[in-house]
C-alpha cells in the first residue's frame, strides 16, 4: 500500500487548472454574445434552439455532480455495487420522460413544470406549492450537498478551508448563471461533460491498474478491513452481498421489491417532472432532438458505475485503514470526521494513486462536476421562482423585472444553501448519496404520483391532486423528522429506533407513493370532473389535440407567460433608454456607456431584432409542435429499445452473485496475493 502522497500541486497541476478556467471563460464569453439573452425564452429556455448533443451532455452533467464523485463513490466503498442500481434505473426513466412526459409539456406550451399543473387543473395553489417544494428540495438535496461535497474534495485533496473553497466555487458558478442564462449553462455543461468523462476515465484506469484488475478487486474489496476496529463486532467488515446489486427483500440495505416499487416511482419526479431536467429538454429545437438527447444521455449514464462506484470500492481495497475506519480517533486522523470516512473514498484514491502533474487534471474534473450541477440548479430554481412565484406577487411584472428577479434570487438561494451545509455534515452519517435518496423518498413520491396521474388519467381533477399532495407531505414530513430525530446506531450499538424508523426508506416510498395515488383517485371520483378544455393538450392521450382552449382565446391573464411573450425583448423604456436632450446626452455619456455595458453583461440590454416576424412566428409555432421526421423517429425508436435492453441487462448481470454458493471471499486470501 502506498503512503499518502503530498497534496501540493506541481507546475503541471496549476497549468491544468488554468487551462480549465480559460476554457470556461471562453465558453462563457461565447454565450454572452448570443442575441436573445434579453428575452424570457432566451434567458430561461436558451431560445429553444439547442440540438441533441449539448442538451444530452447537459442532462448528464446536470445529474452527475460532485455529490456523485463523493457520495456515490463513498456508498460504493461502504456497501458495494448496490448503489449502482440508482444509476442504471435512470437509463429507463430518461426514456419515460422523453416519450411520455415531455411531449405533453411541449404540447401544453409551458415554460416550467409547475406551470403545467396550472394549465392541467386550473387555479394557482398546486403550481405555487410545487414550485416552493421544489425549491426546498433543491436546497436540501442539491445545492447544499454539491457545495459540501465539492469543498470536501478540495479539503481532502489540497487541505484548503471548506468554506473558503465554497466561496470561490460560488463566484464562478453564479457568474455563468446570472449573465448567460440557460444557454450559458448548457454550453458550459457540454464543456464540463467532456472534461468529466476524460478525467474520470483516467482515474478509473489508474485505479484498476493499482488494484490488479476487476477480478482482483472482487477479492481485495471483500478483505478490506481496517487493522484497528472493535472486537467481536462486524464493524469495518464488507457486506456479504457487496457484489449483488438488487438484494434480499428483508435482510439487506437495498431490498429489490422496495427499489423497484418504491424508489423507481419516487425517481419519476427527478427524471420526468423536475424542472432541472425538463428545462434542458424543453431547450431542444424539436421533440426529436429532445429524444435524441435523452438516448445519448442514457448511453453515457452507463459509465458512472465504472468510473465512480468501482473506483470508490478500489479506494477501500487500497486504503482500508483510512476509508473504512471505525474508531472515531482513526477517522479524525484520516479525514477529519468522527463519523466515517467513506465520503473521502474518491479524494483519497486521487491523492493516493495519481502521479504529480495529474492531480490538477482531476481537480478540474471535480470542478467540472460541481460547476455543471450548480449552474443547472441555479438556473432552474431561478426559473421557477421568477415564472411561477414572482407573478403571484407582481402580476404585471415586465420582462426586465423578471430577468433581474431571476438573477437576484440566485444570490438568496446560495445564502440559504450555505447555511444548511453544517447540518448536512452532521446528519448524513458518512454516506452522502444515501442521505440524498432518503430526503427524496420522504418528499418526492407524492409529486411523482400526482404528475403521473395528471399526464395519464383524464379524470384526475384539481381537488384530488391538491389533497393527495397535502396527504403525502404530511406523512412524508413526519417520517423525515423521525428519521433525523433517531439517527441509525453505530455498528457496535444495539438497535433502539422505533419500528416506523427502522422500515427501509424505499419501502416507505412504496407506501407513500401509493397512498398519494389512492388519495388522488378517491377524491377525484367523489368530486366534479375537470372541465373538458383543461384536458386539451395536457394529457398523453390528448397531446395532439388542435382545438383552441378557452383560456387561450383572450389576452394572457395576469402573471401568465404565454409563448407569444417568450421572445419579447427588453423594451428601450424598460432598459432605461428614453428621450433626452443633446446636452444631457453629452453630460451622461460615460454613465450611459457604463450602464449599457453592465446591462449587456447581465443580459438586460435591448436585443436586436435579428429575425423577421415571419421567422419568429414559425419558431414560436414550432415550440409546441410534436411533428417528427419518420426516418428520425424510426432511428430513435430502435435506440430506445436498445438502451432500455442494455439497462435491464446490466441489472440482471450485476444481481447475480459472482462467487459460488457457500463461498465467502472474506476468508480467502490466496487469490488476493496472486
Amino acid at each position: 500500500m502506498e503512503d499518502l502522497k503530498s497534496s501540493e500541486l506541481m507546475l503541471w497541476d496549476y497549468l491544468a487548472i488554468v487551462i480549465y478556467f480559460l476554457l470556461n471563460l471562453a465558453v462563457g464569453a461565447y454565450s454572452l454574445c448570443r442575441p436573445n439573452r434579453g428575452t424570457i425564452s432566451g434567458y430561461f429556455l436558451a431560445g429553444r434552439f439547442m440540438w441533441w448533443l449539448p442538451v444530452g451532455a447537459s442532462l448528464f452533467a446536470s445529474n452527475i455532480g460532485s455529490e456523485h464523485f463523493i457520495g456515490m463513490a463513498g456508498s460504493g466503498a461502504a456497501g458495494g455495487i448496490g448503489v449502482g442500481a440508482f444509476n442504471f434505473n435512470s437509463i429507463v426513466l430518461l426514456q419515460l420522460m422523453a416519450w411520455v412526459f415531455l411531449p405533453v409539456f411541449i404540447a401544453s406550451g409551458v415554460c416550467t413544470v409547475p406551470e403545467y399543473m396550472s394549465k392541467r387543473f386550473g387555479g394557482q395553489r398546486i403550481q405555487t406549492y410545487l414550485a416552493l417544494l421544489s425549491l426546498v428540495l433543491y436546497i436540501f438535496t442539491k445545492i447544499s450537498v454539491d457545495l459540501y461535497s465539492g469543498a470536501l474534495f478540495i479539503n481532502q485533496a489540497l487541505h484548503w478551508n471548506i468554506y473558503g473553497s465554497m466561496l470561490a466555487l460560488l463566484v464562478m458558478t453564479a457568474l455563468f448563471t446570472t449573465t448567460g442564462g440557460l444557454a450559458a449553462v448548457i454550453y458550459t455543461d457540454t464543456l464540463q461533460f467532456f472534461i468529466m468523462i476524460s478525467g474520470s476515465l483516467v482515474v478509473m484506469f489508474k485505479a484498476f491498474q493499482a488494484v490488479g484488475g476487476y477480478e482482483a478487486l472482487q477479492y481485495r474489496y471483500m478483505q478490506a478491513v481496517p487493522n484497528m476496529t472493535y472486537e467481536n463486532t462486524s464493524c469495518g467488515v464488507p457486506r456479504a452481498d457487496a457484489w449483488i446489486m438488487l438484494r434480499d427483500p428483508v435482510n439487506s440495505d437495498l431490498p429489490w421489491p422496495a427499489f423497484l416499487l418504491g424508489q423507481t416511482p419516487a425517481s419519476i419526479w427527478y427524471w420526468c417532472a423536475d424542472q432541472m431536467m425538463i428545462q434542458r429538454a424543453l431547450a431542444a429545437k424539436s421533440l426529436s432532438h429532445a429524444k435524441g438527447a435523452t438516448v445519448f444521455a442514457a448511453y453515457i449514464k452507463i459509465l458512472p458505475f465504472f468510473f465512480i462506484i468501482l473506483p470508490g470500492m478500489i479506494s477501500r481495497a487500497l486504503f482500508p485503514g483510512d476509508v473504512a475506519c471505525v474508531l472515531p480517533e482513526e477517522c479524525m486522523r484520516a479525514c477529519g470526521s468522527r463519523y466515517s470516512c467513506y465520503n473521502s473514498a474518491y479524494p483519497r484514491l486521487v491523492v493516493g494513486i495519481m502521479p504529480p502533474g495529474l492531480k490538477g487534471f482531476v481537480l478540474a474534473v471535480m470542478l467540472a462536476a460541481l460547476v455543471s450541477d450548480l449552474t443547472s440548479i441555479f438556473n432552474s430554481a431561478s426559473t421557477m421562482f421568477t415564472l411561477d412565484l414572482w407573478p403571484r406577487l407582481r402580476p404585471r411584472a415586465k420582462t426586465r423585472e423578471l430577468l433581474i428577479v431571476g438573477k437576484v434570487f440566485i444570490v438568496l438561494l446560495v445564502a440559504v444553501s450555505i447555511a444548511w451545509v453544517p447540518i448536512i455534515e452532521a446528519i448524513q452519517g458518512g454516506q452522502l448519496f444515501i442521505y440524498i435518496q432518503k430526503i427524496g423518498a420522504y418528499l418526492s413520491p407524492p409529486i411523482a404520483g400526482v404528475y403521473a396521474l395528471a399526464v395519464l388519467w383524464r379524470r384526475t381533477n384539481e381537488q384530488g391532486a391538491f389533497w393527495a399532495l397535502m396527504a403525502g407531505l404530511f406523512v412524508g414530513v413526519i417520517r423525515m423528522v423521525l428519521d433525523f430525530s433517531y439517527p441509525p446506531p453505530a455498528c457496535w450499538e444495539d438497535e433502539y429506533r422505533p419500528l416506523v424508523v427502522q422500515l427501509n426508506f424505499m419501502y416507505f416510498a412504496v407506501l407513500l407513493f401509493w397512498l398519494t395515488v389512492l388519495t388522488a383517485v378517491v377524491v377525484s371520483l367523489v368530486t366534479q370532473p375537470p372541465e373538458s378544455y383543461k384536458l386539451i393538450r395536457t394529457t398523453y392521450w390528448s397531446r395532439f389535440d388542435v382545438r383552441e382552449r378557452e383560456d387561450e382565446r383572450d389576452t394572457k391573464s395576469h402573471g401568465d407567460i404565454r409563448l407569444d411573450t417568450l421572445m419579447q425583448n427588453v423594451s428601450p423604456r424598460e432598459n432605461g433608454v428614453g428621450e433626452e436632450t443633446r446636452a444631457e446626452s453629452e453630460e451622461n455619456s460615460c454613465l450611459r456607456c457604463t450602464k449599457k455595458s453592465l446591462s449587456w453583461l447581465c443580459g438586460l440590454e435591448t436585443a436586436s431584432q435579428t429575425s423577421s416576424p415571419k421567422t419568429k412566428e414559425e419558431h414560436l409555432s414550432g415550440m409546441a409542435s410534436l411533428d417528427e421526421d419518420p426516418r428520425t423517429k424510426m432511428i430513435l425508436r430502435i435506440n430506445l429499445v436498445l438502451v432500455v435492453a442494455v439497462g435491464i441487462g446490466l441489472f440482471a448481470y450485476f444481481t447475480v452473485d459472482p462467487f459460488p454458493e457457500g463461498f465467502d471471499p472474506r476468508n480467502y486470501t490466496a487469490r488476493a496475493s496472486g
